[in-house]
């Protein structure tokens, strides 16, 4: 029978030092909510179960971790008593019963599963509690773990630590692991007899011990426990989680960063084998690109699906529900939303296509747009294979355009193109003898005027 484990989650802290209206952490890291993280990472570590304390904007906060498990429990801690107060809050699922429980706290988003999984192999081999400790550059401060033959006498906050105490390195992370059928007798006997009159969860090691159960500390990389109470410390863990990320493309993905530090990856962006990305390349949610792909420079890309050997920029925007066929290519300074472009389709430059679909081997020349916009509704324009788009042609959808179709360059088509044809659809050039002298002249002494009156 596969053992079972219960991941609670505390989210209830207020956050102010972030100056937001959103709770501390709905703020994002590669664009996935922080409490997000979190959970994906107790999932990967093996959790059935997560309960969610929340605080500040609860509804919020669980409907977002509700988009990646929708059976998450939820409890709301009323009163800010301290973390072991924020676990005994989600009392009925520990209640419910569990082998394994982990306590993770929401603005720690860069926690390993591997780091978790570890905690559950402890309390497999016997452990009671298991602390999840690191070792920071400077660990002043930090409550700091104090083992003696292998076992985690106690933890000692720095203000009451002695001076030899403090000479330790090896600091509490806060997470910890304890065993489901003890848990509870630990957590209630936890007081509030200190100067803040709070709950600490850190206190369950003293009354472990006390009880002759088993503790323990793991040590976890000091950039997993890294927490997050400011824009600043956002920005840094967020800066962590892209580096690990970079790394993660060109060492087990095979994929060339020609300046790795300029490339910006979502939480789910997928590169397939040999893509290579220029440098200050965006990739929002939702994009992946298939082998040997090249991404241009200062490409813009988000919900975009791309296929192997396309080429994409420079300076190019990809919007949510592009699709990019193998061998297409869409050049600088072009704009492609909710649209498909067929293999080999060609959209070098200046151009706007959105809500359209284009067969295979198509031209589309500089400046065409699709105008798919009436002012109320979005409209499709569907142009076949092997067509011919010229430069400066504006597409009035809805509109088709048959395979193997020319458009004439500066056309503003507003009607179907049959399969072979060609559509021409501009006033006929006149041309006015001696009217570009004329105009010149006249341009002239009224600037000469302006001047005198001046």
């Amino acid at each position: 029978m596969a053992r079972r484990c219960l991941s609670i989650v505390l989210a209830a802290g207020e956050g102010t030092r972030m100056k937001s209206a959103r709770a501390k952490v709905l703020h994002e890291v590669a664009g996935l909510a922080m409490v997000r993280h979190v959970v994906e990472a107790a999932g990967k570590a093996g959790s059935g179960r997560i309960a969610v304390v929340s605080g500040k904007d609860s509804e919020a906060v669980i409907a977002a971790v509700r988009k990646d498990r929708e059976d998450a429990e939820h409890f709301v801690q009323e009163e800010r008593l301290g973390t072991a107060h924020a676990v005994l809050s989600a009392r009925a699922a520990i209640e419910a019963g569990t082998d394994d429980i982990l306590v993770l706290f929401a603005d720690t988003p860069l926690i390993r599963p591997e780091t978790l999984a570890r905690a559950r192999a402890s309390l497999i081999a016997g452990t009671d509690i298991c602390v999840i400790g690191f070792r920071p550059e400077n660990p002043s401060g930090y409550g700091r773990l104090l083992e003696r033959d292998g076992e985690l006498m106690a933890i000692r906050e720095d203000k009451d630590a002695s001076e030899a105490e403090k000479a330790i390195d090896f600091c509490n992370a806060g997470v910890m692991a304890l065993a489901g059928e003890k848990a509870l007798a630990i957590l209630d006997q936890i007081g509030n007899d200190n100067a803040k009159g709070e709950y600490y969860l850190t206190d369950a090691v003293e009354i472990a011990r006390r009880e002759g159960l088993k503790v323990r500390a793991i040590e976890a990389e000091a950039f997993e426990v890294a927490g997050v109470n400011n824009r600043a410390e956002l920005s840094a863990v967020e800066a962590t989680w892209q580096s690990l990320r970079r790394r993660h493309a060109m060492i087990e993905e095979g994929v060339t960063l020609i300046d790795a530090a300029s490339v910006t990856f979502s939480h789910d962006t997928v590169l397939g084998r040999d893509v290579l990305v220029e440098p200050h390349v965006v990739f929002g949610p939702g994009v992946t690109v298939g082998e040997g792909a090249i991404i241009h420079a200062f490409s813009h890309i988000v919900g975009a699906k791309i296929s192997p050997e396309v080429s994409v920029g420079p300076f190019a925007r990809l919007r949510e529900g592009t699709e990019l066929d193998a061998g297409s290519k869409v050049g600088n300074f072009c704009e492609v939303k909710n649209a498909r472009l067929g293999e080999d389709v060609k959209l070098n430059h200046l151009s706007y296509i959105g809500d359209a679909e284009i067969g295979a081997r198509t031209n589309v020349g500089a400046g065409t747009i699709t105008c798919n916009y009436d002012g109320a509704l979005k409209h499709r324009t569907v142009i076949g294979a092997d067509a011919f788009i010229g430069s400066d042609t504006a597409l009035v959808a809805p509109v088709s355009v048959g395979d193997g179709a020319y458009v004439g360059t500066g056309s503003v088509i507003t009607e179907d193109v049959p399969a072979g044809a060609l559509a021409i659809a501009r006033e006929r050039q006149v041309n006015k003898e001696g009217r570009g002298t004329a105009i010149a002249e006249r341009n002239r002494a009224a600037k000469a005027g302006k001047a005198q009156k001046a």
